[in-house]
C-alpha cells in the first residue's frame, strides 16, 4: 500500500502542471501513469510536423515559461524539449505502467482507494490519498467509427495517433476521415509527401489563421466576446473568401459560440485552404456509408476508391470505467459537468484538471487552483488537531 495526500491519475501535461504545483506548495502526491512516458500524446503519439497553434504565452504550464529563443508557435521537438525541462525543474517522478482500474471514496477512513495494475509485473498495486485529481486528459483512447465493410479494406488503415508522416504514402489515394484541426493539417502533410488526399468534411467549420486567433485574444481584453466573434467572422470570410463552393459550408454560429455548445474547435488553417482551393485537396461532403474492399461509397451515392485510410475521429475517454463516485465532477464523457469556472472541484476531495476543454491555459489555471485547495484543507486539518 502506497499513501501519500494526492493520487494524480495522468502524467500528460495536466498532470506534470498538478504536480508542479503540488510541487511548490510542497504536498506530497503520487503521480499513476499508464504509459512509459510523461506526455505520451506528444512524445509517441503526434505527427511529425505538429506545431501549437496559439502563442507560446497562452500554452506554458504553470510557473515556468518557454524561453525566449522559442518562436511564437512551438514546434514539437521544442515542445517536448520544455516538457522535459519542466519534469526536471519540478523533480516529478511518475510511476510508469500504472493502468487505474479502481478509484473509490472510503467513506470510514476519509482516503481515496486507488487499484492500479502494473502492466509490466501484472500486479494490481493499492495506493491511498485523501485527495484525488483526475488528469487523465480529454484524448485518452483513439476512437474509429464502425463502418460497414471496414474489415474488407486492403490498404493500410491507422488512426491519427499512428500517423507521423506522409513519407510512406507517396503517390498514394488517401482517405482522410475527420475534418478537424489533425485532419486538416495530415492533409497538407500528405500533399507535402506526393500524396493524392480526400478529407470528409461532414458539417460546417470556422477557418482562421492563427494571427485572427492571437489578435481576438488580445481584443477579449477590451472587447465583448460577442464582438470579438462577428470581428473574426468578417476576418475569415476576407481572407479565405467564400469556401463553400469548395465543399467547406459556412456555420451559421460563431467560433467562440461553438466551441462553448459543442466543444468544437475552430481549424487554425497553416496552408491546408490552399490547397483545397488549387484541388490537391478534394473535399468530400457526405459520410460514409459503407465499404466493399477499396471502394469507399458515400451517403451521396459517391463512389471512390482509395489505397490508405487516416481516421482522425478523436477520442473517448475510459475514467467512468475506473472512477466510481464522481458523478457530480465529470459526465459520461469524461469531461467536466460544470460550467467554468467552477469545473475543477467535486466532493470528498475529488478534482479534476485540463477536462473542461479550455487548452494548456485552462488546464494550468486548474492546476492552480487546486494546489491551493488542498493547501488550504490540509492547513484547516493542522489548526484543527491543534486546537
Amino acid at each position: 500500500m502506497q499513501e501519500a495526500a494526492v493520487i494524480v491519475v495522468g502524467a500528460g501535461t495536466s498532470g506534470l502542471a498538478a504536480t508542479a504545483c503540488l510541487t511548490r506548495r510542497s504536498i506530497p502526491y503520487i503521480l499513476l501513469e499508464r504509459e512509459d512516458c510523461y506526455a505520451p500524446l506528444w512524445q509517441k503519439y503526434s505527427y511529425d510536423r505538429v506545431h501549437l497553434h496559439l502563442r507560446k504565452q497562452l500554452c506554458e504550464l504553470p510557473h515556468m515559461p518557454f524561453p525566449p529563443s522559442y518562436p511564437h508557435y512551438v514546434p514539437k521537438k521544442q515542445f517536448i524539449q520544455y516538457l522535459d525541462d519542466y519534469v526536471h525543474h519540478f523533480h516529478i517522478r511518475p510511476s510508469y505502467h500504472r493502468a487505474v482500474e479502481l478509484a473509490h471514496y472510503d467513506d470510514a477512513h476519509h482516503l481515496w482507494r486507488v487499484k492500479a495494475r502494473n502492466r509490466n509485473s501484472g500486479a494490481v498495486e493499492d495506493h491511498a490519498g485523501r485527495f484525488l485529481v483526475v488528469a487523465s486528459g480529454e484524448t485518452a483512447e483513439p476512437r474509429v467509427p464502425e463502418i460497414e465493410g471496414l474489415d474488407s479494406f486492403k490498404g493500410k488503415i491507422l488512426h491519427s495517433t499512428g500517423y507521423k508522416n506522409g513519407k510512406e504514402f507517396q503517390d498514394e489515394r488517401v482517405l482522410v476521415v475527420g475534418s478537424g484541426n489533425s485532419g486538416m493539417e495530415i492533409a497538407l502533410d500528405l500533399v507535402n509527401y506526393g500524396a493524392r488526399p480526400s478529407i470528409i468534411v461532414r458539417s460546417p467549420v470556422h477557418i482562421l489563421t492563427r494571427d485572427m486567433m492571437h489578435y481576438a485574444s488580445v481584443l477579449l481584453k477590451y472587447l465583448p466576446p460577442s464582438t470579438v466573434e462577428n470581428l473574426l467572422m468578417i476576418s475569415s470570410r476576407i481572407v479565405f473568401g467564400d469556401l463553400t463552393k469548395y465543399g467547406l459550408p459556412w456555420p451559421s454560429e460563431g467560433p467562440f459560440t461553438m466551441k462553448l455548445k459543442y466543444g468544437k474547435f475552430p481549424i487554425i488553417d497553416v496552408g491546408t485552404i490552399q490547397k483545397i482551393k488549387s484541388g490537391d485537396i478534394q473535399v468530400l461532403g457526405a459520410e460514409i456509408e459503407r465499404m466493399t474492399g477499396n471502394e469507399v461509397v458515400l451517403k451521396d451515392g459517391k463512389s471512390v476508391e482509395f489505397e490508405s485510410i487516416v481516421f482522425c475521429t478523436g477520442f473517448k475517454r475510459s475514467t467512468h470505467k475506473w472512477l466510481k463516485g464522481g458523478d457530480d465532477l465529470l459526465d459520461e464523457q469524461g469531461l467536466a459537468n460544470s460550467k467554468f469556472p467552477k469545473h475543477w472541484k467535486g466532493k470528498n476531495g475529488l478534482y479534476c484538471v485540463g477536462l473542461a476543454q479550455r487548452g494548456f491555459f485552462g488546464a494550468g489555471r486548474d492546476a492552480v487552483n487546486i494546489a491551493d485547495d488542498i493547501a488550504s484543507l490540509l492547513l484547516q486539518s493542522q489548526r484543527t488537531r491543534h486546537r
